[in-house]
């Protein structure tokens, strides 16, 4: 066990920020890699929701990157010791689109850093707050959870069932997370974490069965199958995730539209639910 007894309360409160011209190359590179052929982009044109994580990148030089790929912390981010790290959850608000091709600028801050014991061992859990602004217009706002937890016990395969029929009226696509779609994605975000692209990293030294498939490109997923369904514009989206999914099997995305509500999950090839999701639609 990593035992963890350094106060990293200095950190709260601290802040960076970050400028982005939102060019067009990474809207459409993104386009490309989840397969929308359908949608016109050019200078001018809104940023679809959560699109923004293409943009606002960490450029660390490659001498500082760590032994699993990310930045190493200190700077921005505590210096947690646990190895194990993980976008965990989001919550945000869409006040306005982000237009391609014109300058924004992004906010960042950390709100809280809390410690503690679970079955898996020590966690600690960074909050931090975003905000993305364009023509000095507050367009989105973004908490994000990220979790710094100790190595764990191997993780099991998951075995592969049969989905049960999606309930009426609801959307779903079937996801296969192939190697080229982590790859694409890691390079969409610039992302070097070795679960995602190096097989004997992610299954000799961390102990998943395969490839690790990114928790945001997950989240991009559920928020894409709202916006492929309806034109109703996002007011909010939040998500939490649960369990990891790999480049094993399929997965599957659902949404349950309501009164102005989709209920969203993704569903793993066991059938149990790795990602939870609300999307909030705009009149």
């Amino acid at each position: 066990m990593i035992e963890s007894t350094a106060d990293f309360s200095q950190w709260i409160g601290r802040q960076e920020v970050s400028e982005d011209d939102l060019s067009l190359v990474p809207a459409l590179a993104a386009a490309a890699t989840l397969d929308d052929t359908v949608t016109c982009f050019e200078k001018g044109s809104a940023l679809p929701p959560l699109w923004h994580w293409f943009y606002f990148l960490a450029r660390a030089p490659q001498t500082q990157l760590d032994v699993d790929g990310h930045p190493r912390r200190g700077g921005f981010m505590p210096p947690i010791p646990y190895p194990r790290r993980m976008f965990a959850g989001a919550r945000m608000r869409f006040h306005r689109p982000l237009l391609i091709g014109q300058p924004a600028r992004r906010e960042a801050v950390i709100r809280d850093i809390t410690q503690k014991s679970g079955r898996s061992g020590s966690l600690a859990f960074v909050s931090v707050l975003l905000r993305y602004y364009q023509e000095e217009v507050l367009c989105i706002e973004e908490e994000q959870d990220i979790v710094h937890r100790e190595p764990g016990p191997a993780v099991a395969r998951p075995q592969v069932v049969a989905w049960p029929a999606s309930p009426p009226g609801a959307w779903s696509r079937v996801v296969t997370p192939d190697p080229k779609l982590l790859f694409r994605f890691s390079a969409l975000t610039f992302n070097a974490h070795r679960i995602h692209y190096d097989r004997p990293y992610a299954t000799g030294e961390e102990g998943y069965p395969g490839l690790v498939v990114h928790g945001p490109l997950t989240a991009v997923l559920l928020s894409e199958l709202v916006r492929q369904n309806t034109a109703r514009p996002l007011r909010e989206f939040s998500f939490r995730g649960l369990a990891p999914l790999f480049d094993l099997a399929p997965f599957r995305v659902v949404g349950m539209p309501g009164d102005g509500q989709v209920a969203l999950e993704a569903q793993g090839p066991d059938g149990a639910k790795a990602m939870t999701a609300s999307a909030e639609l705009a009149d």
